[in-house]
C-alpha cells in the first residue's frame, strides 16, 4: 500500500507560510510532481462558530477530509498544507486524510509520512510584514497573536520538525529548503 505524504508548513502570521506554500507548489509543478495544495486558513471560515466547536477544529477536519477525498479519488497521494498550527494538528490531519469519522472511507489504513516545517522570523520582520499586509484596525491584534503563536509553536513543535528562518531570504530559497526537508 503506497503511503500518503503530507508536508505541513506552520508558523506565526507574517513568516511567509502562504507565499512559501505557493512557491513550493509551483516548484513541484515545474518538476512534474503530483501534489495537492491546501491553505488551511480557509477550512474554518464560518461565523458564528458551529455549536460545540468554538475553535472550529471539527469543521476544519470535516472540510479537509472532504477535499482530500476528492483529491484521492483522482489518484493524488501528496498533500502540501499550510496553516499557523498545522504542525501541532497531526492527529486531526491524519484522521481527515484517512477519512475516519466522516463516512467516506477514503484512506482507511493507508500509512501517512509527515514532514513538519516551522517557518520562523524575527519579531522586527514579523512586525514589518504584517504592517504591509494588515491595513485595517487589527494590526496590533495580529502582531500579538503571531508572537504568541510563534512561542507556542517553537516550544511544542513535534520532534523532527525542520525550522527554516525566513528573514532576508528569497521565497525560492525558502521553498527549496522546505522541499529538501520533505524529500519530494
Amino acid at each position: 500500500m503506497t503511503a500518503y505524504e503530507v508536508l505541513l508548513i506552520g508558523g506565526g502570521s507574517g513568516v511567509g507560510k502562504s507565499t512559501v506554500g505557493c512557491e513550493v507548489s509551483e516548484l513541484l509543478r515545474r518538476r512534474g510532481t503530483a501534489h495537492c495544495y491546501m491553505e488551511g486558513d480557509f477550512l474554518d471560515q464560518i461565523h458564528p462558530a458551529p455549536e460545540g466547536d468554538p475553535d472550529r477544529a471539527a469543521i476544519t477536519e470535516r472540510n479537509l477530509a472532504s477535499i482530500w477525498a476528492n483529491y484521492t479519488a483522482l489518484g493524488q497521494r501528496r498533500l502540501l498544507y499550510t496553516n499557523t498550527v498545522s504542525i501541532l494538528d497531526l492527529p486531526l490531519i491524519h484522521r481527515a486524510m484517512r477519512g475516519n469519522g466522516n463516512g467516506n472511507g477514503t484512506g482507511g489504513g493507508v500509512p501517512i509520512r509527515t514532514t513538519c516545517v516551522l517557518l520562523t522570523a524575527r519579531e522586527a520582520t514579523v512586525r514589518e510584514r504584517l504592517a504591509r499586509r494588515e491595513i485595517g484596525s487589527q494590526l496590533a491584534v495580529h502582531i500579538e497573536r503571531s508572537l504568541q503563536a510563534a512561542a507556542v509553536l517553537d516550544r511544542d513543535a513535534p520532534a523532527g520538525t525542520v525550522r527554516v528562518a525566513t528573514d532576508g531570504r528569497s521565497v525560492t530559497w525558502i521553498a527549496e529548503r522546505v522541499l529538501e526537508a520533505a524529500a519530494w
